[in-house]
């Protein structure tokens, strides 16, 4: 079997996860099966990340490094035939940033050994990679638990006559969440125009931002719900509930080469309009009292469930809401959910008297999920600046709806032509 029999590090109790200033002890394992000399035996402590321009290319453009810590676990001579046990302890600094993989750099924690052996001979090395989290403290985030509300309105062209425009309202409940914890999600539509929209999207994003040579850019969606469409001259609503994935934590403090943002954006496939609304990803909830209902017009408790858009009103009705401005626009109806990539959140506890509680999060998360494409325009490689997420909308609501193509003829003093 040879001199050397087994060459290993055993962290203590097993763990292999820990927070920022914890004591990391363990034992370097040797069993020999000939005497040994060497010239030093050491264990070392360090903590580094790496970035580089290709995917899951560990050769890295830009490194930096948080903490390198050695020992000297026994010095020259000689270890006898047999196993020995050479104990070890680290302190781990305060400052140490949250574990990460990804495909264009990670952050690392490991323990290495090595075993120098006399000139001419092979050295002999292990290690050992062990977790470091450091929970964010979602109640740091400023206005955390106020409600996240964004709006956009997209105008178009209806028979190349009519104009018309929809208003695209998207809120939630909070700002911050944490993993198994359920995002409250609404959506308004105001339909002011005489055409049905696409169906409505909601995706949850993952941005990781990597600082190499130059910022490369990963988006994916890490979880999306669909639902159905608004009818011509409707008000809908739509309420759905996304159980928040394990996902590693927003910012990745203490590390300037990556960082992590999250965004929900809700968008209509036709025409297009968008919003984008920021959230936290965090290790601590947000503490707040049992959620109100979120902003905007919605049925009152105990209603029936959701319904799907009625029909369109007859061209006459169109022609006649038209002529009003679009302003006889019909009560909100709610809007079904067609399709969802995560099973539904688990529901309430009977007799909570409150939203479903959240089940306790993993202790830690590295992986980043599965690539999905970004943007209608078409698949972008994840290594292109050109992934950036738009700009937040500081528009107006509601809209107040376009003349009609009479109306404007009127204003200017043109009649319909005869």
């Amino acid at each position: 079997m040879g001199r050397l029999q087994l060459f290993e590090i055993c962290l203590s109790h097993g763990r292999i996860v820990y927070s920022p200033g914890e004591s990391l002890a363990g034992t370097v394992r040797v069993r020999l099966g000939a005497p040994l000399p060497f010239r030093a035996i050491r264990v070392t402590c360090t903590g580094s990340c790496g970035v580089s321009n290709k995917a899951n290319d560990v050769a890295w453009v830009v490194e930096e490094g948080y903490f390198n810590s050695s020992l000297s676990l026994a010095d020259k001579g000689s270890l006898p035939a047999g196993e020995h046990t050479f104990p070890f302890q680290f302190l781990l600094p305060a400052t140490a940033p949250t574990s990460f993989e990804g495909p264009f750099g990670k952050v690392v924690h490991q323990v290495r050994a090595t075993i120098d052996t006399p000139r001419f001979s092979k050295d002999h090395k292990c290690s050992r990679v062990f977790y470091i989290l450091s929970p964010l403290n979602l109640n740091s985030i400023p206005d955390i638990e106020q409600p996240n509300v964004a709006s956009t309105t997209k105008k178009f062209s209806y028979k190349l006559v009519k104009t018309g425009s929809v208003v695209l309202t998207a809120s939630t409940d909070l700002r911050g969440y944490v993993v198994g914890q359920v995002l409250r999600l609404q959506a308004d539509i105001e339909n002011q125009s005489g055409k049905a929209t696409g169906p409505v999207v909601a995706s949850l994003l993952q941005k990781v931002s990597y600082k190499a040579k130059r910022w490369v850019y990963d988006v994916r969606t890490v979880a999306e719900v669909e639902g159905a469409g608004v009818q011509a001259w409707r008000r809908a609503q739509w309420r759905e509930q996304v159980l928040v994935p394990a996902l590693p934590q927003s910012a990745l403090p203490g590390c300037s080469l990556i960082h992590i943002d999250y965004y929900l954006q809700v968008s209509l496939k036709a025409p297009e309009a968008a919003v984008t609304l920021p959230v936290f990803i965090g290790g601590i909830a947000v503490n707040r009292a049992p959620p109100s209902p979120l902003p905007g017009p919605g049925p009152p408790p105990g209603a029936p469930g959701p319904v799907v858009p009625s029909a369109p009103p007859p061209e006459e009705e169109e022609e006649e809401q038209a002529a009003a401005g679009g302003a006889c626009l019909l009560h909100p109806v709610s809007l079904s959910t067609k399709s969802h990539s995560q099973p539904p959140p688990p529901a309430p506890h009977p007799g909570d008297g409150g939203p479903a509680r959240c089940p306790v999060p993993p202790l830690l998360c590295v992986s980043t999920g599965a690539t999905v494409p970004y943007f209608a325009e078409g698949p972008v490689p994840a290594a292109s600046t050109a992934i950036l997420l738009p700009e937040y909308s500081s528009w107006g609501y509601p809209y107040e709806a376009p003349p009609s193509y009479e109306q404007s003829c009127g204003e200017h003093g043109l009649g319909p032509a005869s």
